[in-house]
């Protein structure tokens, strides 16, 4: 274990000089360095196999030549993403709140405004890490619930990016804990979920179709909602060009307390979906979200 934590710590220190000056760039010339990384990704064929072959399942009507084509496409925003993600170091919310426009921002301050708490559930789409800039517009505490990384050091990296919005990050086993904390000290939130990822082994308990296989579904969004007694609204955000996205606020029209199991969970998935299958490039195909299907007959539906 020591070994382990001195040459992940070792691995930190080598590339994180290179990452601090690389993010006083301004983004214009950092896409130059996404595209010189875009050459390189797409020449070496990153996470090629997985990717490809989430493609081919989720979209079966498609050729060799639209499959390659949706994954290069990937692999730019891929490396737009590395860069945007970096120019966090030092770059002000201000600037990137003019660079993710907020469609109706009034859904959620209404929401906030009458007394209510929400969850916001999104996925793994357009650019996640400038999401949480819309704490800035928001008189409430904004929340996000992350995994923890292996390495300690870039864990702790990514954190403070992430907290130059003003938003607190909660780790996922402690989610449940602070909300009630919140609640008992009657103070509004927001609380972020990103929803897509792949449930552990021992948290495959619903199934359903998306993108045309059968999927686990991390089930968190729909059971916080229903703990905090809070509202649930997707974050559907776009990507609208190179650097700008937009963020539109879509309430879920039920009762939460009152709406059936799962219910919540596949009105978030469908929307996710539609935008997948409209503009499947800015979706994070390189994740393994599918590598527990061969449970899938020996799990209960």
């Amino acid at each position: 274990m020591a070994k382990s934590t001195l040459s992940s710590g070792i691995g930190f220190y080598m590339g994180y000089p290179l990452l601090w000056l690389t993010g006083w760039l301004p983004l214009w010339l950092l896409y130059g360095v996404s595209d010189l990384f875009f050459l390189i990704v797409a020449t070496i064929g990153y996470r090629r196999k997985v990717i490809t072959g989430n493609l081919q399942r989720s979209f079966p009507e498609k050729s060799a030549a639209e499959i390659q084509k949706i994954r290069l496409r990937f692999y730019r925003h891929f490396c737009d993403l590395f860069v945007e993600t970096l120019v966090l170091q030092h770059i002000s919310p201000k600037k990137i709140q003019k660079r993710v426009k907020l469609v109706n921002l009034e859904v959620l301050q209404s929401l906030l405004k009458d007394g209510h708490d929400v969850v916001a559930v999104l996925g793994h789409y357009g650019n996640w890490e400038w999401v949480p800039v819309t704490s800035l517009s928001v008189n409430a505490a904004g929340l996000s619930v992350y995994r923890p990384l292996k390495n300690k050091y870039f864990d702790r990296f990514m954190l403070q990016l992430r907290n130059i919005f003003g938003s607190r990050n909660i780790p996922l086993n402690a989610t449940a804990r602070e909300i009630i904390k919140y609640k008992r000290n009657q103070q509004r939130f927001v609380l972020g979920l990103i929803s897509d990822q792949s449930p552990s082994r021992h948290e495959l308990n619903y199934w359903t179709t998306f993108l045309n296989q059968n999927t686990p579904i991390i089930l968190g969004p729909e059971k916080m909602a229903k703990l905090a007694k809070a509202k649930i609204v997707y974050w559907k955000m776009e990507k609208l060009k190179r650097g700008h996205y937009q963020i539109t606020f879509i309430p879920y029209e039920g009762d939460v307390a009152t709406a059936p199991e799962y219910a919540i969970s596949e009105w978030q998935v469908r929307l996710l979906e539609q935008q997948i299958i409209q503009q499947p490039e800015y979706w994070l195909w390189s994740h393994k979200r599918w590598k527990y299907q061969h449970l899938y007959k020996n799990t209960p539906q």
